[in-house]
Order: C-alpha cells, then sequence, then structure tokens
C-alpha cells in the first residue's frame, strides 16, 4: 500500500519530547487560539490578523499537530483556510442564518435533535479539539456556556427510552471524542441498556485534528459496544498523514466500520482532481467516502460557498473514473430543516413505458428494456409489509407511492383554497343574520 503523507512539526515544536506530542491531553491543553501564538508558527496575513482580534468571533482552537500540516509560506494552504479565521468571516450574505438545518426546532429535550423517523443526533458536548471555520453549529458548539449537563442526558436517554421507533442513535456535538473517557464510556453503556437502540454511530474530526487520542484502549472500549459506526471528516488529501492512518487502523482492527464526510468549500476543496485523491488516499486506508455535503447557509461562511454544480461537476468526474466504493453521495443539507438530500449527475435522460434511456459517466447511451410482464408485489402477503413499523407524519413519498395516500399537502394549503367553503360560509351567515344566530361581521 502507499505510503500516506507523513505529517510534520511545526519549528517550534521541534524540542518537544516525543512522549508528550504523542499524548493527546498535551496537545489539547498546548492548542493555539490567539494571534500572537499563531503568529508562531505562521506569519499572518491582515486578514487574519483582523479577524484573531474582533471579539465575538467563533472560536478559535487548533492542536499542535494539525497545524503543524500547515504550509507556512502558503496563505492558500488548504489547512490554514480551514482553521484560521480571516476579516470575510465578518460579511453577511444572502439567506444567512444562525441555524440553517432547523435543529432547535426539532429538539423534543435539549441535545437531541429528532429529524427523521427511526433515528436521532445526539449533541453530547459543545466543545471540539479544533474548530472548523465553516461549523453548521457555531451557535453553540465552542461556547463554554452551551456544554450540555447532566440533567440534560437525563433527558435525552429518558426520551430515547419511551421512543421505541429510534433503532440508530448518532453521538456528536461538538465532538464526543473530547469527552473524558469514563463519560463517553457512561454515555454508551447507558445508550447499549435501551433494548430498541440497534446502531450507535459517532461522528468525530479528533483523528484528523488530534489522532493520538486514537489509542488502544480507546478502541478496545468503543469495540465493546457493537455494532459502533465512526465518520471521521477529512477535507483535503493533506489531512491523510501516517498518523491518521494509523489510527483508522486501529479502529478498524477492532471492527469499526469507519467513512468520511467532507464539506465542499471554495479555495480548499473544490478541485474534481484533488477530490478524486482525497477519496482513492481514503479508500487505502479503509475510510469509504460517505458525504460530500454542500456548504450550509450558516453565519461567517459565506465565502467558502461555491455553486452547487461544483459538488454535481465533482461527482461527475469520480462516478466511473474511479471505484464505486469511493464515490460519496453528494448532499444539500435541506435550509429550514428538511434534510439531508442527494444531488447528482442526471443519468436517467428519458423514460416511457417500456423502456428507459440511460447514459453512463463516458456519454455512451443506452436503453434497458422494461420487463412487458411484472406481477407486482403484494404487501397483503409480505410478511415484511404486515409488520412495518409505524412512522407517524413522515412516510413522505414512499406514502404515496406504497401506501393509501393520494397527496401531500403544504402547511396551510387547505385554508388558502376554501374559497368556496368560504362563499356558503358568508351566505349562511347572511341567512341566520334576521334571526340574531350568527356573527354581525364575517370574519
Amino acid at each position: 500500500m502507499p505510503t500516506p503523507i507523513i505529517s510534520k512539526r511545526a519549528p517550534i515544536y521541534a524540542d518537544v519530547p516525543n512522549e508528550k506530542w504523542n499524548d493527546w491531553r498535551w496537545q489539547l491543553s498546548h492548542r493555539l487560539n490567539s494571534a500572537e501564538d499563531i503568529d508562531k508558527v505562521l506569519t499572518l496575513t491582515e486578514s487574519e490578523r483582523t479577524a484573531l482580534n474582533t471579539q465575538g468571533l467563533f472560536r478559535v482552537d487548533v492542536t499542535p499537530y494539525f497545524i503543524s500540516l500547515i504550509d507556512p509560506e502558503d496563505p492558500n494552504d488548504p489547512v490554514r483556510k480551514q482553521i484560521i479565521p480571516v476579516s470575510e468571516e465578518l460579511n453577511a450574505f444572502t439567506s444567512m442564518m444562525e441555524d440553517s438545518l432547523a435543529e432547535d426546532r426539532h429538539s423534543p429535550v435539549p441535545g437531541l435533535v429528532h429529524r427523521y423517523p427511526d433515528r436521532v443526533l445526539m449533541l453530547v458536548t459543545t466543545q471540539c479539539a479544533s474548530y472548523c471555520r465553516y461549523c453548521t453549529r457555531s451557535r453553540i458548539v465552542g461556547d463554554p456556556g452551551q456544554t450540555f449537563n447532566r440533567q440534560d442526558f437525563e433527558m435525552q436517554i429518558e426520551y430515547l427510552k419511551r421512543t421505541p421507533q429510534v433503532r440508530d442513535v448518532l453521538l456528536s456535538g461538538g465532538d464526543p471524542l473530547v469527552l473524558a473517557p469514563k463519560i463517553l464510556e457512561e454515555l454508551l453503556s447507558r445508550l447499549r441498556e435501551i433494548p430498541h437502540i440497534e446502531i450507535i454511530r459517532i461522528g468525530s474530526r479528533v483523528p484528523v485534528f488530534m489522532p493520538m487520542r486514537v489509542t488502544q484502549e480507546l478502541c478496545d472500549m468503543l469495540a465493546k459496544y457493537h455494532p459502533l459506526w465512526l465518520n471521521i471528516h477529512v477535507n483535503h488529501p493533506v489531512e491523510i498523514t501516517q498518523e491518521l492512518a494509523d489510527a483508522c487502523d486501529r479502529m478498524s482492527r477492532v471492527g469499526i466500520p469507519l467513512g468520511n464526510q467532507s464539506v465542499l468549500l471554495a479555495g480548499v476543496n473544490d478541485c474534481v482532481h484533488m477530490q478524486r485523491e482525497l477519496v482513492q488516499k481514503l479508500t487505502r486506508i479503509r475510510v469509504r467516502p460517505y458525504y460530500l455535503y454542500q456548504c450550509d447557509l450558516v453565519e461567517g461562511s459565506g465565502h467558502f460557498r461555491t455553486p452547487v454544480a461544483k459538488g454535481i461537476e465533482i461527482i461527475e468526474a469520480l462516478r466511473g473514473h474511479t471505484s464505486g466504493y469511493a464515490v460519496p453521495q453528494f448532499i444539500v443539507d435541506a435550509p429550514g430543516g428538511g434534510g439531508k438530500i442527494p444531488v447528482m449527475p442526471n443519468y436517467l435522460m428519458s423514460m416511457s413505458d417500456h423502456k428507459i434511456i440511460v447514459r453512463n459517466y463516458e456519454g455512451y447511451i443506452s436503453s434497458y428494456e422494461e420487463p412487458s410482464e411484472y406481477k407486482s408485489h403484494d404487501p397483503k402477503t409480505c410478511a415484511f409489509c404486515q409488520n412495518k413499523r409505524p412512522e407517524p407524519g413522515q412516510s413522505g413519498i414512499t406514502g404515496l407511492l406504497e401506501g393509501d395516500n393520494m397527496f401531500i399537502k403544504p402547511e396551510g394549503f387547505d385554508a388558502l383554497h376554501e374559497r368556496g367553503g368560504l362563499q356558503h360560509r358568508l351566505k349562511d351567515e347572511a341567512k341566520w343574520k334576521p334571526l340574531g344566530i350568527g356573527s354581525s361581521e364575517p370574519k
């Protein structure tokens, strides 16, 4: 297997003993967060210096390991852009939102987001090893005053216990892997005590920001709570170091399936050739590319945004040009709480009642003949259909295709179209008014 990029240390860390450098607690306690500190590693631009000295900006913290990946002579270094603030963060943009995914609206108890029928997002901390400048949850992440407490945790667990349709819990935050080991294990063990929770997932950038946290001890602890899945967050090939490869290897060897979630960022990874190298390097270290996110409409992220068409172009350059395992889904997380929507190039070109027309990545166009006789699946004789779990209020398009629903109506649809009903009501009120019944003025 080709050797991943070997990470380096910034010169100011040259004399740090290996036992300290490889101690994740040392990395956390020596994070850089001021213009004075960061200036010792790289020469700040005027834009960076302005941002670092601006009050009220989203929190800055970066581990010595991760800042050492930056080329100090390159103001456009892809790692630098992700973690060092610039004055453009102060600029407002069209449709900018504080909570662009409406997570707070889908939160039945503090820190728990129940957007989909069978799974929940469990926010267990607001702290991270380092802070991404495009953070979706910058409204709470990095703020010590927003930390979830024991009472919040107990409310989350109680909600899960009394909500049997939840079978999948995603731990996020903040970053679950910055929690004290005992607290993290307590969370996992309490979740495993709930019979209907089948899968636990963790979303973490700690293996990327601070791979020394992924010790054998941590891996052995996580393995006790299988089935457990973990998604990391790599945006650029330069982040795939030997340390990250070793951390992923330790997790893979204890049976933890690994995926990767990237965010499409202007000036960082909006290059089709770079994206191909990224996904290929990820698969070499046994991390499957999972999602490529369109950048959210969160405050401070305007300068990172690309057109959606750029993401489609990237998928076009991956599909057929590299292994299918290496092609992520391109996702637009719909503003206002619409959830994750996959977007892709148009491979289905046309269709009739007996064939479809499709094209491949080369532009080769072909027809596929549909079956002339197909005995439709009968839900009345299917054990799975008879025993299906209800999804109250969230059957969606499937409810139209397979259920009894004939339509999905937007909120307020009936009230908007009750024009005929209004006329009848006005006539009725006029008829009864001489008898002193009903309101004197139609409303």
